[in-house]
């Protein structure tokens, strides 16, 4: 007769198999897969960097809006099963008025693949020459024939590691993108996301507010630099519904950070704080086994606040994406 321990192992072992059993069963009921078929698709769109700094002029707090002028950008993918490459290049003329807005040079490096439960994604990007919209009407001495103030030596960079855990066994990223695969029925799920950024602002040694408007006993509004370092925990709502082949997918996050936030000026100091995170990103279009294309929405926002000061960074990206899939 067997042992105590001997009817637990196999007890064990037969809820482990039904557990496994139905977990497959409901991924082939609500994801279609494509990833033995070649995938080529286009993607065209661009990416804006904008950013706000709030400080004191006169006595007052004043907002100064600095704008990027990007140009859009073209993307060029293939996926075989594991494989997944995709080239991406600037094509057309600036956006805005070089004139008015000037250049704007844009660098993105992405990474992301899924393991389990998790999906990782990391993003490096830097933005190289911005404007300040209607500076005019912040500085009276400004007497140029456009109202922006351009400031070409100014850029941004920002690096993210990301980490969602998706509670629901069934929400599979790749299906979400909906490139090597789809949803068949709708999904929703909590999720956790981990997040590390290192971010900031530089003006190659000179003030990121122009001299004619700083304050030259606040070392804040003197600075050449600000950066931060910080991680947090961001919980949310993720959701993918499909009405035949149409496929409508997001998710919704918000939460802190804990943040070490420097600046860089005559004095150099560093502060430890808590910053505000949001997580936001939408998805929606057409997908069949031959063919998919999509419109995909994402924001990034960013932010350092010390007394006198506070840097808003609030990134966003349009693209269209479409493609094909061949073979069985």
């Amino acid at each position: 007769m067997p042992s105590f321990w001997g009817w637990k192992i196999k007890i064990s072992s037969a809820l482990l198999l039904i557990s496994f059993l139905g977990s497959a069963q409901e991924d082939a009921v609500s994801i279609e897969d494509f990833k033995n078929k070649k995938v080529l698709y286009f993607d065209a769109g661009y990416r804006s960097a904008p950013f706000n700094i709030d400080c004191p002029v006169g006595g007052e707090t004043v907002t100064l809006k600095y704008k990027n002028n990007f140009r859009t950008l073209l993307g060029i993918g293939f996926a075989y099963k594991w494989f997944h490459l995709r080239i991406g290049f600037p094509i057309l003329n600036y956006v805005k008025s070089v004139e008015k807005w000037g250049e704007s040079n844009q660098f993105n490096l992405g990474l992301n693949f899924t393991i389990k439960k998790f999906f990782f994604d990391f993003d490096f990007s830097t933005v190289q020459g911005y404007a300040i919209q209607n500076y005019s009407t912040i500085d009276s001495t400004y007497s140029a024939p456009i109202n922006q103030l351009n400031v070409p030596g100014i850029g941004t960079t920002n690096f993210s590691l990301n980490s969602w855990y998706f509670h629901d066994h069934d929400f599979k990223m790749s299906a979400l993108r909906g490139i090597q695969s789809h949803y068949k029925e709708p999904v929703h799920t909590w999720y956790i996301k981990a997040t590390m950024n290192v971010f900031g602002v530089d003006n190659n040694s000179s003030s990121i507010i122009p001299i004619a408007i700083l304050d030259p006993d606040n070392d804040q509004t003197q600075s050449s630099t600000l950066s931060a370092f910080d991680f947090g925990v961001i919980p949310g709502y993720a959701y993918v519904n499909r009405v035949k082949n149409w496929q409508f997918s997001g998710w919704l996050g918000l939460g802190a950070v804990v943040q070490s936030k420097f600046y860089f000026s005559d004095e150099n100091r560093g502060f430890l704080g808590l910053a505000p995170r949001y997580d936001i990103r939408l998805l929606g279009g057409y997908s069949s086994k031959k063919f998919f294309t999509f419109i995909v929405v994402e924001f990034d926002n960013k932010s350092i606040r010390f007394s006198d000061l506070k840097y808003n960074l609030n990134s966003h990206s349009i693209k269209i994406v479409g493609g094909l899939r061949f073979g069985k």
